[in-house]
């Protein structure tokens, strides 16, 4: 029996955190990666949002090398994945959040 299967979810423990994505470590000598393209359908700023060395991550298998035990993982559309982005500004929420208080800055120096 195959302890990893693709598509099934598997947990890791992160290893290590690059520009590009974030490296796994699983049980049975098993590495992966979860590839920065996998970590949302939004844009990433930095991986280091998503997870931090140390932590124990579930993620989506893509791709098994049985022959090197390492693996290629996702966490787009997980729970996971969905509480991280809530704790995100994406895009333009930040100057959303912003924008108001300017105007009111504005309109009282004006005034």
């Amino acid at each position: 029996m195959e302890s990893y299967q693709i598509g099934k979810v598997a947990y890791g423990s992160v290893t290590g955190l690059e520009n590009y994505g974030i490296f796994l470590s699983f049980d049975e000598g098993y590495t992966g990666l979860i590839h920065i393209s996998e970590l949302s359908e939004h844009f990433v700023k930095n991986v280091g949002d998503y997870a931090q060395i140390g932590d124990v991550i579930p993620c989506i298998i893509l791709e098994i090398d049985e022959d090197l035990k390492q693996m290629k993982c996702s966490i787009k559309n997980t729970i996971y994945a969905m509480d991280k982005e809530n704790e995100i500004d994406h895009g333009f929420a930040p100057l959303k959040k912003q924008l108001p208080l300017w105007i009111n800055e504005k309109l009282k120096e004006l005034s």
